[in-house]
């Protein structure tokens, strides 16, 4: 919400802005009657538009993405067990994809050896620059964040995709 970056504004329906306080929602869900895979993406801030491109991007492959914003993972972890489920359900693979440091989102995903887990992210110091030249110069684009989800389809040629 308060990001120096340019970030697109994602319009929200009814049913996400009335669980958008629950700190993890759905944003954008399984839609595709034919898909011969589904994923669960976990992003936020910058990053939801990456996921949501891969989405797009991963659709006509037959690769379903769930987009799941997750501004808050503190004030998703107080919500009870049935409505953590739901938002991300279980025995679905799962990519994350954090401008930052990876640790965090492995209890979303799964661990670094799961190959139905990844996340796309950066375990070093950044650089200093504007935000478009670093997300592209640390490969955070949405053909990398497509190949992760590629790679847990494929169960996980590799499991660990980051900088």
């Amino acid at each position: 919400m308060f990001t120096r970056q340019g970030v697109p504004f994602v319009k929200r329906d009814p049913r996400a802005i009335a669980v958008i306080d629950r700190g993890g929602y759905v944003l954008a869900d399984l839609a595709l009657k034919d898909a011969r895979a589904r994923v669960v993406v976990i992003a936020t801030g910058s990053e939801v538009t990456l996921a949501l491109g891969a989405r797009e991007t991963l659709a006509p492959e037959g690769i379903d993405v769930r987009v799941v914003s997750m501004p808050s993972t503190s004030v998703f972890d107080r919500q009870d067990a049935e409505y953590r489920a739901s938002v991300l359900p279980h025995g679905v693979p799962r990519v994350a994809v954090e401008a930052g440091v990876t640790d965090g989102w492995r209890k979303y995903v799964g661990a670094v050896d799961d190959p139905h887990a990844a996340v796309v992210g950066l375990n070093r110091y950044g650089e200093s620059a504007p935000a478009g030249d670093l997300f592209k110069f640390f490969g955070f684009t949405v053909e990398r964040v497509a190949a992760a989800v590629r790679a847990v389809v494929a169960n996980g040629a590799t499991s660990n995709v980051k900088e």
